[in-house]
């Protein structure tokens, strides 16, 4: 069977509303119907599903397609229609009110009406849904405004509680805020989703990824055209990027071409993170490496590697001899929020070179907001939360509004951690695809800010940085994750870090 899917996402993302309003342009200019498009819409559906489930018996799995009245409920009339000829048991049930179907989605009705396909309508009662059934979700597309209400919610809520069903959902599950990746309400829970034209950038951050299951992409033979005529709202880094991203090596180098990081961190009790995020620095090619930690964590620090210097500091201490070295200063990692630290977050606030401000730092600064300048923060939702004063369910609610503001507010470049990790400095979004959930364990958080801080360290911009950082970051732990994900640690990321910057 020819696949007019692929597993293989674009590099670019887009909002609902672009893709909108400018595919019936990207469809005119590539010389291909609107109705020509659904009907590729639905081949496309159609093929992906008919591929994963080859190896069951046809007519032993009925295939339930849900539909609603607008272009994605036309979308699964296609779908209908196509399993139908070639000989699945199909049931097509219709949600809403049938004279709001027009155009296109009204022309795929008649279609499936005209070879004797029937139509059941969903009345008060909850409705029969097989446990083994193939569901095809093409009940709500990306225009929904507003919460689900009343039986597309009831619907969802059933399909959602199926035992052995398959969920696949046409462009997005029903319910999903195609920008934001957060349910409105409640959202369809799929196994797999195929979307279409163009990607959209709520699918791959938050919460989207868990609704979508595998995602892929189809783009209509229309896709080109689309980007030829919209810019991306996010763009995302792949490996093909990373070799144009690191500067070459002179065979006359020396360390000092490559930076001097001093990283700030290791209160008493928490040597660990320093030492970690200064493992990272070294790994992703730093050319010199300086630890000031709590003078109680001295000599456990300078047993890591002979390679990196390490100096103690007291509660009260002034360090800046080793800022007036530094080219690139990270300050956090088992920082702590006591005296000690809060000194030495307002020197480094004051040095105006290239920072990296992660974990303790980031709550010393929310308590007391300091002046940054050329500077990257590294948030994790909670501490991105503390930082804009508002709630961890806030800033999962719409991530891309919160890279925004923790960019603006703090004039700086902003790293918000987690599934679909973004990076923003108020003007430009870059969504990282590379990690896993493996990578949920202590410690991962001092690996990137190392990682980010080596990067700085050899010339890369702030922005640069903090891209080309997430992604090789989450690259080493998913080639860490190859004997599986479970008991994954963040100091096994290391020989895999030096892997990927040498591409």
């Amino acid at each position: 069977m020819q696949k007019n899917y692929s597993a293989n996402l674009p590099h670019k993302c887009y909002t609902a509303e672009q893709i909108r309003c400018n595919e019936p342009q990207a469809a005119a200019n590539a010389g291909i119907e609107m109705f020509e498009l659904m009907a590729s819409a639905g081949l496309a559906m159609f093929e992906m599903v008919a591929s994963h489930f080859a190896n069951l018996r046809y007519r032993d799995t009925t295939m339930v397609v849900l539909c609603g009245y607008g272009n994605n409920g036309g979308d699964g009339y296609i779908v209908a229609h196509l399993a139908m000829a070639a000989g699945w048991p199909v049931r097509l049930v219709q949600l809403g009110d049938v004279n709001k179907i027009t155009g296109d989605a009204d022309r795929a009705r008649q279609l499936w009406l005209s070879e004797g396909g029937k139509v059941e309508h969903i009345g008060a009662d909850e409705f029969d849904l097989p446990d083994s059934a193939i569901i095809i979700d093409a009940m709500l597309g990306t225009g929904l405004r507003g919460e689900v209400k009343d039986r597309f919610a009831d619907v969802i809520h059933q399909v959602n509680h199926t035992r052995n069903a398959a969920v696949c959902s046409i462009d997005i599950p029903s319910g999903l805020n195609a920008d934001t990746g957060q349910p409105m309400g409640c959202a369809i829970k799929a196994d797999m989703t195929c979307t279409f034209v163009g990607l959209k950038q709520g699918l791959l951050t938050g919460v989207g990824g868990d609704y979508c299951g595998e995602l892929y992409f189809a783009g209509l033979g229309v896709e080109r055209a689309f980007e030829q005529i919209v810019p991306a709202a996010v763009n995302c880094i792949t490996k093909t990027d990373l070799p144009s991203k690191f500067p070459r090596r002179l065979l006359a180098s020396h360390k000092g071409h490559f930076g001097h990081v001093v990283l700030i961190g290791g209160n008493v009790g928490m040597s660990g993170a320093i030492r970690m995020a200064a493992s990272a620095c070294m790994r992703t090619g730093a050319g010199l490496v300086t630890v000031l930690t709590h003078s109680n964590n001295e000599q456990v620090v300078a047993m890591d590697h002979p390679q990196m210097m390490v100096r103690g500091v007291h509660t009260g201490g002034d360090i800046s001899e080793w800022l007036a070295l530094a080219d690139v200063v990270v300050f956090g990692p088992g920082g702590g929020q006591d005296a000690w630290a809060k000194p030495l977050l307002a020197q480094v606030c004051d040095f105006d070179g290239v920072k990296v401000i992660d974990a303790d730092g980031l709550n010393l600064l929310a308590q007391q907001p300091l002046k940054l300048n050329h500077c990257i923060i590294t948030p994790h939702p909670k501490e991105a939360a503390r930082l804009l004063n508002t709630s961890v369910a806030e800033v999962q609610q719409d991530r891309y509004a919160a890279i925004d503001q923790l960019a603006k507010t703090y004039h700086c470049v902003a790293l918000l951690k987690g599934y679909g990790t973004l990076i923003g400095d108020g003007q430009r979004v870059n969504l990282n695809t590379s990690g896993n959930p493996g990578m949920a364990t202590a410690g991962m958080g001092d690996v990137l800010s190392g990682i980010l801080s080596g990067l700085l360290a050899q010339g890369l911009s702030l922005y640069d940085a903090a891209v080309v950082g997430a992604y090789i970051h989450g690259a080493a732990g998913d080639l860490a994750a190859a004997d599986g994900q479970r008991g994954l640690m963040a100091t096994d990321l290391f020989d895999p870090i030096r892997k990927l910057v040498n591409p």
